[in-house]
């Protein structure tokens, strides 16, 4: 990026720490702090739509790293699309309007009443639908959750998919046929 298109950009940065330094999240970050350059929304807007995110998916040990991800992907999807643009402007305006001018002002527990109260509009559903992807799909949330299998291989069937303590155990009459064992 040359001089020129740095200082035209928007100037817009989300920045963030590693809380969780021990955790398996530190051992790929190359520091402890992050940054992510906005291109089509501000600063705020970023950071809402990171703690909305939070909100709707709430893991109190995953870092806000991974959440930017999203907030990445969003401010990416507004940058190229206007229509979403203008979803995520008017939608995270009409949130700081419904808490009287600041939703990050609020506390958790009155964030998450306008969170509820919102399930359903297009902002809602829009951060919804691309953090169920953007959110799970990439090494920081595979190492976070324990996924034993590598990002793009065929899969964890025989390589640490029962040691998953998060899940019930249940009975092999509940599984399907396992490919390759004779049953």
């Amino acid at each position: 990026m040359n001089r020129r298109r740095f200082l035209k950009g928007s100037g817009s940065t989300l920045m963030g720490t590693l809380a969780m330094t021990s955790m398996p999240i530190a051992i790929l970050a190359p520091s402890r702090s992050w940054a992510l350059e906005l291109q089509q929304l501000d600063a705020h807007q970023g950071e809402v739509l990171l703690t909305l995110t939070r909100h709707i998916f709430p893991h109190p040990t995953l870092e806000d790293a991974v959440y930017a991800l999203v907030v990445k992907d969003l401010d990416a999807e507004a940058a190229a699309n206007p229509s979403t643009a203008d979803t995520m402007r008017s939608g995270i305006a009409a949130l700081d309007n419904r808490a009287g001018g600041d939703w990050l002002a609020l506390d958790d527990e009155q964030q998450g009443m306008h969170v509820r109260a919102i399930a359903g509009s297009d902002l809602f559903r829009k951060v919804q639908s691309t953090a169920v992807v953007s959110l799970y799909n990439n090494e920081m949330a595979f190492r976070h959750f324990g996924y034993g299998g590598e990002r793009g291989d065929a899969g964890y069937l025989s390589r640490g998919f029962n040691d998953l303590t998060w899940l019930p155990d249940l009975p092999a009459s509940a599984s399907g046929p396992v490919p390759g064992m004779n049953g």
